[in-house]
């Protein structure tokens, strides 16, 4: 199995409320993509970080293997929600991917 994680920073010309919308919009559409993606075992954002953190959403996802999690970065679906609810939004991107 492999986990990929990723921690993004928002834009900071982004409102707050523009910021909790945005935030909301990532969370459903990442993990709207559960069960549609072939070798994506689990996907999870967690947008409720705690004051100490300074990312503002992190994805935590499981994939079967490494050729699994390639598929996914150019998948389709996974590539529209990330052109449409991520990248424009984001300042900071940071991945780690590891295998278990």
């Amino acid at each position: 199995m492999v986990k990929h994680i990723i921690l993004w920073q928002l834009k900071d010309e982004l409102s707050e409320s523009e910021k909790t919308k945005i935030k909301k919009d990532i969370k459903i559409h990442l993990e709207g993509l559960s069960g549609g993606i072939s070798g994506l075992m689990d996907i999870r954002v967690h947008t409720e970080g705690l004051e100490t953190s300074n990312a503002d959403v992190m994805l935590d996802s499981s994939f079967t293997d490494k050729a699994a999690l390639k598929d996914y970065s150019i998948h389709p679906e996974h590539v529209k929600v990330a052109d449409t609810y991520v990248r424009p939004y984001t300042k900071f991107r940071c991945c780690f991917d590891f295998e278990i």
